[in-house]
């Protein structure tokens, strides 16, 4: 069970979107959920990881003890078979460590020209990662979206970063292209929270 003394969990990003899907994943435990913004004095919490969990984590520990709260962080990384698993966990940098989302799906295009289309496999990687208070984590979770990388990006309302690229092979649609019930149900933070619920339960 969700320990009774819960009442309110911390959601470690800034960013509005992945708020909002994670809130939405996070509905069954009907939980207050806020997020970094609402803490504007909060320091960033460096990530060092080699890894997603690694990041996870330190982003789950390292934020619980600022804040002494619950907090749930999560980190996910786009792995491109092609290219050897980058950008991986330098996904957010992977054109430099100030660029923007456009720069980085323009060198993932770049560094994908020659790649046949057969060979363009990736899979997305989402890691969570619960922390109490004190900085301990408590519980977590991994889940994996396979698909591969478009040559051009996708019209889609919907997504962020490189969803406009990651064609999701469970149903040949761009992540920007689906709607939140059906990322929900396929992607990476979706399986990722599923079985983070049903652990933390």
């Amino acid at each position: 069970m969700v320990p009774s003394a819960v009442t309110t969990l911390v959601l470690a990003t800034g960013n509005q979107h992945k708020a909002r899907e994670l809130a939405a994943l996070l509905s069954p435990l009907r939980l207050r959920l806020v997020s970094l913004a609402d803490f504007p004095a909060v320091r960033p919490v460096v990530e060092r990881g080699t890894t997603p969990a690694d990041n996870a984590r330190q982003k789950a520990c390292g934020y619980a003890r600022q804040l002494a709260q619950w907090v749930l962080a999560d980190d996910t990384a786009l792995h491109v078979d092609a290219l050897c698993g980058a950008p991986g966990v330098r996904s957010a940098r992977y054109a430099g460590p100030h660029a923007t989302m456009a720069e980085n799906r323009a060198k993932l295009l770049a560094d994908l020209t020659d790649v046949p289309d057969p060979h363009r496999t990736a899979r997305f990687v989402c890691h969570l990662a619960v922390a109490n208070p004190t900085g301990q984590i408590v519980v977590e979770a991994a889940g994996v979206c396979p698909g591969h990388i478009r040559r051009t990006p996708a019209t889609g309302e919907y997504g962020f970063g490189y969803d406009t690229l990651f064609e999701v092979a469970a149903c040949g649609q761009t992540l920007a292209e689906l709607a939140p019930d059906m990322t929900a149900a396929v992607g990476h933070r979706g399986h990722a929270m599923r079985a983070l619920l049903t652990r933390w339960r």
